[in-house]
């Protein structure tokens, strides 16, 4: 077997392993027994709604052991007719197998990626939320910089890109933007970018061109569709208006149409600037539903809610990622190892390697502890 197909056949058993802990194989069959067992219940459907959502879950636990046994058997096939074409000598053999592998391959990865953005709420839209952190103008500037990142990411993603708010920096950059992202699995990918940025470079802003560290945090929260639903107390909210202080242009606001509503129990704040107040005002509202949704998918996924409660200040010890400029080229994420020396790709948005990296670890259930590292 030469070595290119051997490589492939490594990224497929990868691959397979993903699937298998995605729908726990080894209790597949037994659930999908019980699956059956309640679909044969002649009450059933005196409740349409938990009938729906019960097929819905067994048909995908039976497309989830279908796809994977396809895949393993149709690897194993391959493999055997690869051997069997090299003890007859026989090249035409191994060719078509080892193009039938290589066609496995997309396909094994397809799913396997299908297969991490698979959450409730993956496949909707998304809000994404930037704050500079500990450094003054610098973190203000890679605050911005950080914004321009996911903007290129979601353009490329061809997604839509909707600035909600924005705050700017005193000299340079922001201090703040919040943006709503819509598309196909927007959640899915963007939610592994929440917590702290870290960035070391020379300091355009420092005549002695000395290194400076940067922070900054990102915040990434599902939009709430009408298939979910939030009730927010109108006693427990308070609405405040005031006038933007936005970057200029078009996003100036002339009247106090900006909106700030701040939920009391929690203490979350969330403002919208950029529209007249009565969009603002639905923007927001949109906004704190999703973070009180998001509170609730992490009160069910606490290996994910211990991320967020203890993000801390935007500062050292607690960055996710670090983006070293100098003294040499890397971006390496803290959580999973995962790294480049393509920084210039990584801040024109190209980031698809480093979340799949993260949500494949968050499936694999390592703690962040045992994959960390330093830049």
């Amino acid at each position: 077997m030469r070595a290119e197909t051997q490589n492939t056949v490594a990224e497929i058993e990868k691959s397979l392993e993903l699937l298998a802990q995605r729908m726990d194989y080894e209790t597949a069959p037994h659930r999908l027994e019980e699956f059956n067992a309640r679909v044969e219940d002649p009450n059933l459907w005196d409740s349409p709604e938990k009938a729906q959502k019960l097929m819905r879950e067994r048909q995908m636990l039976v497309d989830a052991i279908e796809i994977y046994e396809s895949i393993k058997t149709d690897l194993s096939d391959n493999i055997e007719l690869i051997e069997l074409g090299e003890m007859e000598e026989d090249e035409e053999v191994v060719t078509d197998a080892e193009d039938a592998i290589k066609k496995l391959g997309a396909k094994a990865a397809k799913k396997e990626l299908e297969a991490l953005l698979d959450g409730e709420a993956d496949s909707n839209d998304t809000f994404l939320e930037i704050n500079s952190g500990a450094g003054g103008t610098e973190s203000c500037d890679w605050a911005s910089i950080l914004a321009r990142m996911y903007v290129r990411w979601a353009e490329k993603k061809g997604y839509t890109v909707e600035l909600q708010s924005e705050t700017s920096g005193e000299e340079a950059g922001i201090k703040s933007a919040a943006y709503k992202i819509s598309g196909h699995n927007a959640y899915g990918w963007l939610k592994s970018e929440s917590g702290v940025h870290r960035l070391v470079r020379i300091s355009p802003f420092d005549s002695a061109a000395k290194r400076h560290t940067s922070f900054s945090s990102v915040w990434v929260y599902p939009v709430v569709d009408d298939n979910i639903e939030i009730e927010v107390n109108p006693a427990d909210i308070r609405i405040d208006t005031y006038r933007s202080s936005g970057a200029g242009g078009q996003h100036v606001n002339t009247t106090d149409s900006a909106v700030r509503i701040t939920h009391i129990p929690t203490g979350i704040v969330v403002t919208s600037s950029v529209k007249s107040q009565h969009q603002n005002r639905d923007i927001a509202m949109k906004a704190l539903k999703s973070r009180l949704y998001q509170q609730e998918l992490d009160r069910r996924h606490a290996d994910i809610n211990a991320a967020h409660e203890a993000k801390g200040d935007a500062g050292w010890g607690n960055q996710i990622r670090s983006y070293v400029l100098q003294p040499y080229q890397m971006v390496k994420d803290l959580r999973t190892n995962h790294e480049t020396s393509d920084t210039k790709g990584v801040l024109d948005g190209d980031l698809d390697e480093f979340m799949a990296a993260t949500l494949a670890l968050n499936v694999s259930g390592k703690s962040r502890s045992e994959a960390q590292g330093e830049v």
